[in-house]
């Protein structure tokens, strides 16, 4: 039963993300969908730069202990985060002075800023302790509740609809999603809070996760970059219609996410700690099977549904730059088929080649987009995207099955 819930309410989440993309594009005009589209990137790129990618060393910390240490690590990666937020978010405010983002919503960009960083983090330390049911709940605030809520008010009251609008449910679900959180973590018994901030801990841990950092910042990048990078080659209309096919793809990876990694990569390191090889064999099979098998069935609906949904939004830009979601489909389908080997080169702690695929994957997306402007404006993007992920998945791919092979040949002698 409590699976089935669980289920049920990641399946909401996942459907509330997916169509508040079409409600905004449909209730909003074009350039005021690009202007979300920018915002909410910057904000995920910004989350990282709150956390540092941490989590990646406490999670296996966290497997590793009994629940009699957790509060203190936990407390450890809470004093980490003081001290990134004293020095991070002064220096957002550049976005603003340099014009990026308007100034009027940078009240509530910061206010979402810390919401999501905060409920980001609780959702992966529940998954990693096996509180699936709790992460959901967290997650179905987070990212689904809110836009019932604000989809409901735009039918409602024609005259609110707003980017404002949008950005106070969003903070409104975020609130809600911390408090629950939090709660459920005070329910679990975990003791050692009255520890010391470990600071030997947290700089042995920014050396696993600063490598890390740097991977995930420069893959983050390239969806950031993205966004900022059409604009200034088409216009903010036209990136209207690039952020509503780039949600819809990006859905592939919500998807899987949600369906299929959140539940596979805690048995994939459990499974190499315990040096237990078939299991690990096992959980990549079906990790790589369930990966393919959601592809392609979001991709034949994808193509099927897109011409009723471009209708029903009766705006002929839209309409006119449908070409680009083809070339999005298959760069964010070799961007989920490339997290297979990613999950399981990270279940074995060799990091090195994830690092090395993410740094190379932003140059490479930068040169190809910047040589197709010249040619292509309205596809250099989206065909920088392809190029950048197929090397990712390559890289991925070559190095796990390396890596793989080693393991093998070592445990055999």
């Amino acid at each position: 039963m409590s699976r089935i819930l669980n289920i049920g309410l990641r399946g909401l989440t996942l459907i509330g993300r997916f169509l508040l993309i079409f409600f905004l594009a449909r209730f909003l005009e074009p350039a005021e969908l690009g202007l979300y589209g920018l915002l909410s990137a910057t904000i995920s790129y910004a989350l990282y730069l709150l956390g540092f990618d941490f989590y990646t060393f406490t999670t296996r910390e966290v497997l590793r202990r009994e629940r009699n240490e957790w509060g203190g690590l936990l407390k450890s990666q809470l004093g980490l985060s003081a001290v990134l937020y004293g020095v991070f978010l002064p220096l957002l405010v550049l976005i603003f002075v340099q014009g990026l983002l308007p100034w009027q919503l940078a009240g509530l960009f910061f206010v979402l800023l810390v919401l999501e960083h905060l409920t980001q983090e609780l959702g992966r330390l529940l998954i990693a302790i096996s509180q699936q049911l709790t992460a959901s709940i967290v997650l179905f605030f987070r990212q689904g509740a809110w836009v019932v809520i604000a989809v409901g008010v735009m039918i409602i009251k024609p005259e609110w609809r707003s980017l404002e609008l949008v950005l106070w449910a969003w903070s409104f679900g975020a609130i809600l999603a911390l408090s629950v959180g939090i709660w459920r973590l005070s329910q679990l018994g975990m003791s050692g809070w009255r520890q010391k901030i470990n600071w030997r801990w947290v700089i042995s841990g920014l050396r696993v996760a600063i490598p890390l950092l740097a991977a995930t910042l420069a893959l983050r990048g390239v969806f950031t970059l993205d966004r900022y990078w059409f604009e200034a080659l088409n216009s903010r209309e036209e990136l209207g219609a690039y952020v509503l096919f780039m949600g819809f793809s990006g859905a592939l990876m919500a998807f899987l996410d949600a369906g299929v990694f959140a539940f596979s990569y805690p048995s994939l390191i459990l499974a190499h700690n315990q040096q237990d090889s078939k299991a690990f064999r096992y959980g990549m099979r079906k990790l790589l099977v369930q990966t393919l098998a959601v592809s392609a069935g979001f991709v034949i609906a994808a193509v099927i549904v897109i011409g009723p949904i471009l209708g029903w939004l009766d705006r002929p830009l839209y309409i006119e730059h449908q070409n680009l979601l083809h070339w999005l489909l298959l760069a964010m389908v070799m961007y989920g088929i490339g997290m297979v080997p990613h999950y399981g080169l990270y279940a074995q702690g060799k990091d090195a080649p994830i690092i090395g695929s993410h740094i190379c994957s932003l140059v490479i997306f930068v040169l190809t987009t910047w040589m197709a402007s010249f040619h292509w404006p309205d596809l250099a993007v989206p065909l920088g995207l392809c190029v950048a992920f197929l090397l990712m998945l390559g890289w991925k791919t070559y190095a796990y099955l390396k890596v793989t092979q080693l393991s093998k040949a070592n445990q055999s002698s």
